[in-house]
This record gives structure tokens, C-alpha cells and sequence, in this order.
């Protein structure tokens, strides 16, 4: 059975360090590929640290994963050795269920329901392990295709901050005529720009500080706004037709319903680890949608990488070996990277 070196973490309070890990050998409709690089996404840290609940410890964190296929199974017919792949937040469902059947495997609620690329129990029964890893073994069908014009270290985060701005502003009607906005310009931030702008859309960022506006233009917003200005949501008052908010931490939803135009709708892409406040009035009022967002089904995820080539995106990113994982996550903690840490592999065997 593969071997692979790996990154985990043994409790909410640990660090982590290198270890080794066994994949399974490929079953017959399986591809093990190896990982050349894996994004930081703060879901790894939400779980890593137990903010979002009890873990699986020793936990091996990554759903952002891009590589090379090693080897396939005998009856794979969409893969071959030497092609360029990515895995994202789940690794299996069950197949069967109106969801799976669908595309939208996601929200599958089969048996087993949908299985999360770590801190998950796998089909053989064992944890998931994620991309802090060199190698994985996963079913043909929850693999995607890296187009050839994006490189595999900007790929690997598309596979979760792509799909997760992509989903709702497609659902949502991002195009030309509509004016949208993004609050936060972190790592699901900055592609929900650029994203929003390739659709066609007038783009602005609500973010904390300006201390990012000149990237948010770059990236294709035409405006920019700081919450931290006074009188700043009251300013914005029926503006927008959809507003994507990103954040994670406590943030003024009900300031952010009244940006709103009339009918307009908030997606909420973020978790917050407490509860919020919601006054109805401002839903009620300008018949305004408050909806949240996920990921999007493994058909979604392909469409978005090839949209992605087709308009020239990728993640902005920073690369950092293993050794570094443990400072990395107190940066993006700390809001101090631009805009997505991503883990090279190769340095695990060094």
C-alpha cells in the first residue's frame, strides 16, 4: 500500500509535525495521484483547533489538492497517468440519493452522506486524510481536470475559494447590468472579484480597512469601500443586487441586508463560530433573500476551473513548505497573507 508523508496535528492545542501516513492501493474504478501542492484554506484551522466541534485527531487537514496521476485502476476511463488533477472538500457519496443524482453530491444525504476529504470516515471505514500529504487515493468520479494553463499552485486553491464564490454568484445572476459586492478580501474574497468581474458584473469590495483596495481593483472591482470609515453600510443603502459576504467572524448582517436594492439577495459563504442577529424588518420590507452557500457538486467544480482558464484566473498565492504550517496559520489568522498560503509538497522529503 502507498506511503505518503504527512502533516498532522494531534489536538485542538498542538503543532503540527511530519509524519507517515498509508493510502489505499487503487480499487478498480480508483486514481492515486500524487500531491504537488495543497492550499491553506481557514476551514483547516477552524477544524484543526476544534473551533467548529470535536475532530479526529491525529488529523491530517487539506481540501484544496492539486497533482499528477500515478496510477489508475483498471476500469478508470477518465484519467491517465501523467494527467494533471485536483481533489476539493469531499472525496465520496453515495451516488444514489436525488442530490447525488443531481451534481450536487455536496449535500448528499444517502448513506454516509457526503464524505469530506479529512476528519471523515472513508468507504474502508478509515479516517480521511487530506492534502498536508504527498499522495491520495480517491474514487475517478470526485476528481477534477487542472486545465494546462493554470499552474497547479494557483489551481489548488480554486478547489475550494473558486467553487465556493463561483457557486452562488452563478446561482445568484452575477453578469452585466448588475452590481454586486463582495465583503472580505481574503482567500475566498479576492477570487469572488475576480470571479464576479470575468462574469460581467460591476464589482465592489466591503472590506474592514483600504489597506487591500489597490489588489481589489487589480482584480476588477470598480469600487471600494472600509466599514471601519463611519457611515459607511448607510452610505450604500439599496445599491446592490447581490452582496456575497465571506467573513467568518462577527460581521453587521443587518447592515448588509439594507445595502441591499429591493429583491436583492445576501449570500453568506462564511461560518461563524457564534451565533448572529438577524432583525426581519429588512428582509421583510424590500422582499430581500438571505441565503448561505457551500460548495458546489464535482460537474460545478470542473465547469468553474475551465471558466477560470477561459478568462485568464487563478489564486493569488504565497508558497510555503511544511515546516512552516504552523506559522502560517497564525498568519491567516492574523490577516497576513496575500491571499492564500500554499503548501509545497516536495519540501515534506526534504
Amino acid at each position: 500500500m502507498p506511503q505518503a508523508t504527512a502533516y498532522a496535528i494531534d489536538s485542538p492545542t498542538g503543532r503540527f509535525s511530519r509524519t507517515t501516513i498509508t493510502r489505499r492501493d487503487p480499487g478498480p474504478t480508483e486514481v492515486l495521484f500524487d500531491i504537488a501542492f495543497a492550499g491553506i484554506c481557514h476551514s483547516d484551522i477552524h477544524t484543526a483547533r476544534g473551533e467548529w466541534g470535536p475532530a479526529k485527531y491525529p488529523l491530517v487537514p487539506g481540501h484544496e489538492l492539486a497533482g499528477i496521476v500515478r496510477e489508475v485502476g483498471a476500469e478508470v476511463t477518465g484519467f491517465a497517468v501523467g494527467d494533471r488533477v485536483g481533489v476539493g472538500c469531499f472525496v465520496d457519496s453515495c451516488g444514489e440519493c436525488d442530490n447525488c443524482r443531481a451534481g450536487e453530491e455536496q449535500f448528499c444525504d444517502g448513506p454516509g452522506s457526503t464524505i469530506w476529504t479529512y476528519n471523515a470516515l472513508g468507504r474502508d471505514g478509515l479516517p480521511t486524510a487530506g492534502g498536508y500529504s504527498t499522495c491520495i487515493t480517491v474514487e475517478q468520479d470526485y476528481l477534477c481536470r487542472i486545465p494546462d494553463s493554470i499552474p497547479l499552485q494557483q489551481a489548488a486553491p480554486l478547489l475550494c475559494a473558486g467553487i465556493t464564490l463561483y457557486s452562488p454568484l452563478k446561482r445568484w445572476g452575477a453578469a452585466p447590468g448588475k452590481r454586486v459586492a463582495i465583503v472580505g478580501m481574503g482567500g475566498l474574497g479576492h477570487m469572488g472579484v475576480q470571479i464576479a468581474a470575468a462574469m460581467g458584473a460591476e464589482v465592489a469590495v466591503i472590506s474592514q480597512t483600504r489597506s487591500k483596495e489597490a489588489d481589489g481593483r487589480r482584480f476588477g472591482a470598480t469600487e471600494y469601500y472600509a466599514v471601519s470609515e463611519p457611515g459607511t453600510l448607510r452610505s450604500l443603502a439599496r445599491q446592490f443586487d447581490l452582496i456575497v459576504s465571506t467573513v467568518s467572524g462577527d460581521q453587521n448582517l443587518n447592515g448588509l441586508i439594507n445595502c441591499l436594492k429591493t429583491g436583492g439577495a445576501l449570500v453568506d459563504v462564511g461560518l461563524p463560530e457564534h451565533p448572529v442577529t438577524l432583525k426581519l424588518g429588512g428582509l421583510v420590507s424590500q422582499r430581500r433573500v438571505l441565503a448561505g452557500s457551500q460548495i458546489g457538486g464535482i460537474a460545478e467544480t470542473q465547469e468553474m476551473l475551465d471558466f477560470c482558464a477561459e478568462h485568464g484566473l487563478a489564486a493569488q498565492v504565497e508558497v510555503i513548505g511544511g515546516e512552516d504550517i504552523n506559522d502560517a496559520y497564525d498568519k491567516v489568522v492574523a490577516s497576513q497573507v496575500r491571499y492564500r498560503f500554499v503548501i509545497d509538497t516536495s519540501t515534506f522529503t526534504d
